[in-house]
């Protein structure tokens, strides 16, 4: 009969391992020569094999991505130890602290008879008022630069939204994108790749400006979108596979008819 097991056993032995692993005499090579910035990478990899995996509701690939970002965690945490930074335990009292002030409600005597959006905005004055600590002085100061451009943007947008900085019609970011698309066509008519880039960037913040007036995630939105476009392309390399041919053997009307066959069935 196993032994049962509780959770500090089970995080002691991950713990162990990677002790085990990063050993100067008798681990891996591989982790002992990592450092915080090679295996940053990974930590963001891993971040989000985890939002696909619930992408998709492959919940039984969920249990397996999540031990990879906490083996992340653990590995950062096990460098820190041996920098005499701080320890695993060090970063879960910060969060378990960090958890416990923002939320007077219910670790507090603070009511929970508060809306959804009331809660948020508590959550957000508590936030600034930890930033304000830290010597934050700049409404923007701490929007983490390592961000995905994408998220950044609506995260720099929010924030400056909320000290008055907005557009407050949806229509007016619609005219905005309107002038960035022409001042874009402009940029390229004449042929200049630096404006053309910059209108671009210009024309991508707008866009994800829109998202945040309309209350859409432009992350899930464009992840939709990949594999909305995979599927289809799937479609047309299978429909041209059944006729003996490759899509470099294909004509762009042959494809884009085939295209349109697999968006009309999925409408269907």
């Amino acid at each position: 009969m196993a032994q049962d097991k509780t959770e500090q056993d089970a995080m002691a032995r991950l713990r162990g391992i990677m002790r085990r692993l990063r050993d100067p005499e008798t681990g891996c090579p591989w982790d002992i020569e990592q450092t915080f910035a090679s295996i940053a990478p990974y930590t963001i990899e891993e971040a989000y094999e985890v939002a696909d995996a619930i992408e998709r509701r492959a919940w039984d690939e969920l249990k397996g991505e999540l031990g990879d970002l906490l083996f992340q965690s653990v590995f950062h945490a096990q460098m820190a130890e041996e920098a005499g930074m701080f320890t695993f335990d060090d970063v879960a009292d910060a969060m378990s602290d960090k958890m416990v002030a923002r939320h007077p409600h219910v670790f507090g005597a603070d009511s929970r008879d508060k809306s959804a959006d009331q809660q948020t905005r508590d959550w957000e004055t508590v936030k600034a008022a930890e930033r304000a600590r830290r010597g934050a002085a700049g409404v923007l100061d701490d929007v983490a630069v390592g961000l995905p451009a994408l998220l950044r943007a609506v995260k720099l947008q929010k924030r400056a939204a909320r000290v008055g900085f907005d557009w407050p019609e949806t229509a007016q970011v619609l005219d905005k994108i309107a002038e960035e698309t022409r001042e874009l066509v402009e940029a390229d008519t004449a042929a200049d790749p630096a404006a053309r880039t910059e209108e671009f960037g210009d024309l991508l913040f707008v866009l994800a400006n829109l998202a945040r007036h309309l209350d859409i995630d432009p992350e899930a939105a464009l992840r939709a979108a990949n594999a909305k476009f995979t599927r289809r392309f799937a479609h047309i390399e299978a429909a041209l596979a059944a006729r003996g041919k490759r899509p470099d053997q294909s004509s762009l009307a042959e494809m884009d008819a085939l295209w349109n066959e697999a968006k009309a069935a999925e409408k269907s």
